[in-house]
């Protein structure tokens, strides 16, 4: 996300239509107290700790409103930042400060808030083998910037869209048949770079997962006991993840069960966001 050519390939179009949403024909307000170009400057505060995330898209927002815009950032994405601390200075017109405030601020708090948030979470699963996931329970046409912003909270990103991989859920088993039915199938259409994940509820289910050749193997709303139990009878023969839930406050439950993979949508649809504000907005 750092890397312009990559930002502009895959977040422009979500930034410009974030921007249209917020400005129909014209920013009305701005252009009450502002109707010419005069340069200016505005501070960017932080006011709570936290990890920030998502500063490019920040810059972003207001490249894309003034070409001359310019930066003095005090800090680097993924820094620890504290309540008080300047984080940067942003430079140009301020018709492009005004429009873009809102936008910019809404991307930057939400990334921030699920890069803590994760962050917080990866603490509690330090000495485990266990690794985070994130899921696919993302606010819609923000995808692309909240799974990034669960990598510089120290995460892992499970499949980005349902093009990524194969999962089998409840619904893909019933309409297959069976288990065993929906994995055949599955290794018949899907090419061989594709893994096959498989959720499961119960240890019949994951029995028959194991025995028809699933890679991942799912454990779905069960319990440490349960999953432990999984873990015995799939013997090495597939990776496993868990999965139902999981939050901040019942992840320790997870840490000394010995999966290879927890996931949580509470990473992206239960973060709050990270307090952070722009200010001292002056002419220069």
């Amino acid at each position: 996300m750092n890397d312009p050519i990559t930002l502009k390939i895959n977040a422009d179009r979500y930034i410009r239509m974030a921007l249209e949403e917020d400005i129909t024909s014209e920013d009305l307000s701005t252009n009450c107290v502002m109707p010419e170009y005069q340069k200016g400057t505005v501070d960017l505060i932080c006011k709570q700790d936290g990890i920030i995330a998502g500063l490019g898209v920040f810059k972003r927002v207001f490249e894309l409103l003034d070409d001359t815009v310019e930066f003095d950032m005090k800090v680097n994405e993924g820094d620890f930042v504290k309540n008080g601390q300047l984080m940067a200075v942003v430079t140009g017109d301020i018709r492009a400060l005004l429009s873009g405030e809102r936008t910019a601020l809404n991307y930057l708090q939400r990334m921030s808030g699920i890069a803590t948030y994760t962050n917080s979470i990866v603490k509690l699963l330090e000495g485990s083998k266990t690794t985070l996931l994130d899921t696919r329970k993302t606010t819609p046409n923000m995808r692309i910037f909240e799974k990034y912003a669960v990598k510089v909270g120290g995460g892992s990103n499970h499949r980005y869209n349902l093009s990524d991989g194969v999962m089998l859920k409840d619904n893909h088993i019933g309409a297959a048949g069976s288990i065993t039915k929906a994995v055949q199938m599955a290794k018949s259409y899907a090419s061989f770079v594709h893994k096959i994940e498989v959720e499961v509820e119960n240890l019949d289910m994951v029995r028959e997962a194991a025995d028809a050749g699933a890679d991942i193997i799912m454990l779905d709303n069960m319990t440490p006991d349960e999953m432990k139990e999984a873990i015995r009878i799939i013997d090495g023969r597939a990776l496993t993840e868990c999965s139902g839930n999981v939050t901040k406050e019942n992840i320790k439950n997870m840490i000394d069960v010995g999966v290879d993979y927890v996931s949580s949508g509470a990473l992206t649809h239960s973060a709050p966001i990270m307090d952070i504000s722009l200010k001292n907005l002056h002419a220069i």
